[in-house]
């Protein structure tokens, strides 16, 4: 299995649900900034587990999660979706 970095970035509007997402990203990745997160070395499978999790703390309606993946250290540009539609940024 491959295992690649990834960027989680979110803007969640309620204080419940933000400090819930918060702690459990905590649990799951690095925190680099205040709402940015850094899950080093995760796999695919790893990160859709994440995203999955996300998925069910979110309200689509009001909240935004995105992942992007980095490849060597730079983040590889690409369409990024909201996270109730599980994504991985490819190339």
């Amino acid at each position: 299995m491959k295992k690649r970095d990834y960027l989680i970035c979110y803007d969640i509007s309620d204080p419940k649900r933000l400090a819930k997402i918060a702690k459990y990203l905590e649990k799951e990745a690095i925190r680099i900034q205040y709402s940015i997160f850094l899950a080093k070395g995760a796999t695919k499978e790893g990160i859709y587990a994440i995203a999955q999790n996300l998925v069910e703390m979110i309200d689509p309606k009001e909240d935004d999660v995105r992942i992007y993946e980095i490849e060597e250290n730079t983040a590889v540009m690409g369409k990024a979706y909201d996270v109730d539609e599980i994504f991985i940024i490819n190339h």
